[in-house]
């Protein structure tokens, strides 16, 4: 079944790490099945459950990062979805941590580990998967390997039902410039997805500004003081992609260690829908 926007209210499983716990680095060159990491700590619920709770907290689009997979199994990913299909909450994105197409020396080797990645997104049913596009200095150069790699990252892949998308991440896209020439060389065969909290204040609000127009999806990423929501940075920040003519859903981001984490993610949720039109889902 193809992917159904529900919504303009999205959340990725970054937001809920701690609640997840364990997390499984899958790298290019490296073994399908890693070595199990507990950096958050050992969690409280699996990633299958992950799409009930968030239906319980009224969000029914989903993005998940490709470490909170504990297997690649057929089964495993097949239960995934099942878990997705049942609580009625879509996978908006499938997050690819890893791989750098501007590389000199591994670019082209990332390009296939990114396909497979898009390929199981297809498995699971998302409606988008993000890759990385650099993380090297943004130098003519890198870029252009850049663009040259992720050309043929979309054209491996333009059979599957899957959007792929970049982000204004790392040094290559560290600011609109880069991210709006590669974009522009791209001439649609790979998206965007804005991220409001990769860029520094107060340069990022021109740069978002610049981008954001063009952008498919976005990361509604916040921050917290003293556990309570910078309001004047987040608003400006979502207020400037409304104004661009971003029309897409807002993924909440929250990653602070002073409230728990569905707590945070509501306080953001309650805050972008003040600001932004969010329909009911369906």
């Amino acid at each position: 079944m193809a992917f159904v926007q529900k919504g303009r209210i999205s959340v990725s499983s970054w937001s809920l790490h701690r609640r997840l716990g364990p997390v499984w680095h899958y790298v290019p060159g490296g073994p399908d099945a890693p070595e199990t990491e507990t950096p958050y700590g050992n969690g409280e619920i699996s990633l299958l459950d992950l799409p009930a709770e968030a239906r319980a907290h009224g969000i029914f689009n989903l993005e998940i990062c490709s470490f909170h997979l504990q297997s690649l199994a057929p089964s495993y990913l097949d239960e995934l979805r099942s878990a997705l299909a049942g609580a009625g909450v879509g996978l908006q994105t499938l997050l690819i941590e890893a791989g750098d197409p501007a590389s000199a020396e591994t670019g082209a080797r990332d390009v296939g580990f990114m396909q497979e990645w898009v390929e199981r997104a297809a498995e699971l049913g998302a409606g988008h998967a993000r890759v990385i596009a650099g993380k090297q200095a943004p130098t003519r150069d890198n870029l252009e390997r850049a663009f040259r790699n992720l050309v043929t990252l979309a054209e491996r892949t333009a059979h599957l039902p899957v959007r792929v998308v970049t982000e204004n991440w790392f040094s290559l896209l560290s600011g609109p410039d880069e991210s709006n020439w590669l974009l522009d060389q791209l001439n649609g065969l790979i998206g965007l997805n804005g991220d409001l909290g990769n860029w520094p204040a107060p340069h990022k609000y021109e740069g978002l500004k610049a981008i954001m127009g063009r952008a498919s999806l976005c990361h509604a990423k916040a921050s917290f003081v003293d556990g309570r929501l910078d309001e004047t940075d987040f608003g400006r920040c979502v207020e400037i992609s409304e104004q661009a003519g971003y029309s897409g859903p807002y993924t909440l981001i929250f990653d602070s260690p002073d409230l728990p984490e569905w707590e945070g993610v509501a306080i953001e949720k309650a805050f972008v829908e003040q600001l932004v039109a969010a329909p009911e889902p369906a």
